[in-house]
């Protein structure tokens, strides 16, 4: 269905204030899907209200534009808000919007263990509809009811092969539009269209809520920690590579993933220099079937390891005593660099938003560099958490 069949029958549609704008204006769903936005980097079109942190719903309209689903308008502020993957919702959660949020993928997918550390900051986990169950039902779409869906649609048709294009259609039509990019990955053959970093997501993201003073001070705090780390790190030649893992708790094999691929899933290691171990051996990453043994894994030998592992909520004591504890007993894990050494760490989410990204970061650099960073926290708590609790 148009735009031009939307508006013209007479009648409002279901969100008056929140309606697609001239990318999508007799097009299809998925308008915009065959090549990159001419669009700048900014976080909306020039009818955006740049608005700070403090803005509340604005009396004029605004419109983000953002691949694949091109320019979406709003008369007031999206009140709730159904995500996908748990990358937007951290970064909702960042901009002070964890109330707004309805919605997750699926929930063990979601680590919320760096809120811990920001006073006053959290997410009702437990209160957010899971929207995977053996598929996705477009029910839960209906029954959450939310102002604005910020999940990219190819997720839902492509990605997961749970919908067809004219399901989306329905939602878009019946409850309310579609807003994001799939960005923690860039090896889906269908993901043709603009890819977006971390931070370009995010700023999109800030637009759609009008929360740019938020978003500024969240950036302003990431790249001057990127800036530290950088200016403290070690010759290239020095820095220790890892191999990018998954791993049960009693790993007897392992899937690799490669570091040196793109995405907002690895924009942390890229701050902090790690080298990827698999370069140059063979190992292509994660295909779904491929998979390493002890024999294998020794022969490269990395100097670090990183496991993920989705056992939801797990601490870093939890993994030493599970996953750690066992390499160190383990005849051949035992014998690997990056256990004798201490250099096993947890791998990170998958789909890490930007308080996910800053926690990373001063990890691996404070775990991997412990000389050039000694035993402290690269970046204030207390004044991300100020920030996003509007106490900046």
């Amino acid at each position: 269905m148009s735009d031009d069949d939307i508006t013209t029958t007479g009648e409002s549609t279901r969100r008056d204030y929140l309606t697609y704008g001239g990318a999508v204006v007799g097009g299809t769903l998925l308008a915009g899907c065959a090549g990159p936005s001419d669009e700048s980097d900014s976080g909306a079109d020039s009818g955006e209200s740049d608005t700070g942190a403090d803005s509340g719903a604005q009396d004029a309209s605004y419109s983000v534009s953002m691949e694949p689903m091109g320019t979406v308008e709003f008369e007031s502020v999206p009140e709730t808000i159904a995500p996908f993957t748990a990358d937007y919702i951290d970064m909702l959660v960042a901009l002070g919007k964890a109330d707004a949020v309805r919605s997750i993928w699926y929930r063990g997918r979601y680590k919320t263990n760096h809120y811990d550390e920001l006073d006053g900051v959290s997410v009702d986990l437990d209160g957010l509809t899971q929207l995977w169950n053996d598929g996705v039902s477009k029910e839960l779409f209906y029954e959450m009811d939310a102002d604005l869906h910020l999940i990219d649609p190819h997720s839902l048709t492509d990605w997961l092969a749970a919908w067809d294009p004219s399901d989306v259609d329905e939602i878009r039509d019946n409850v309310a539009p579609f807003l994001g990019n799939l960005i923690f990955r860039r090896t889906d053959d269908w993901h043709d269209y603009r890819y977006y970093s971390l931070y370009e997501a995010f700023e999109k993201v800030a637009a759609a809520v009008q929360e740019r003073e938020r978003f500024e001070a969240i950036r302003s705090i990431h790249d001057d920690l990127v800036a530290t780390v950088r200016e403290r790190l070690p010759p290239q030649a020095e820095r220790p590579d890892a191999a990018l893992m998954f791993a049960g708790k009693q790993p007897e094999e392992f899937t690799p993933y490669r570091i040196s691929g793109e995405g907002a899933n690895k924009e942390h290691f890229h701050a902090v220099g790690i080298e990827d171990a698999f370069e140059g051996t063979g190992v292509e990453g994660y295909t779904g079937s491929e998979s390493l043994d002890y024999e294998t894994l020794l022969e490269i030998d990395p100097d670090a390891l990183l496991l993920r592992y989705h056992g939801r909520g797990m601490s870093r004591s939890e993994f030493e005593e599970t996953v750690v504890a066992y390499l160190e007993d383990h005849d051949l894990g035992s014998e690997l660099t990056a256990v004798q050494e201490g250099r096993v760490f947890r791998g990170g989410p998958i789909y890490a938003g930007p308080l996910h990204n800053l926690f990373m970061i001063d990890r691996y650099a404070t775990g991997l560099y412990p000389d050039r960073f000694e035993d402290e926290r690269l970046f204030d708590r207390q004044r991300v958490a100020d920030i996003i609790n509007g106490d900046a």
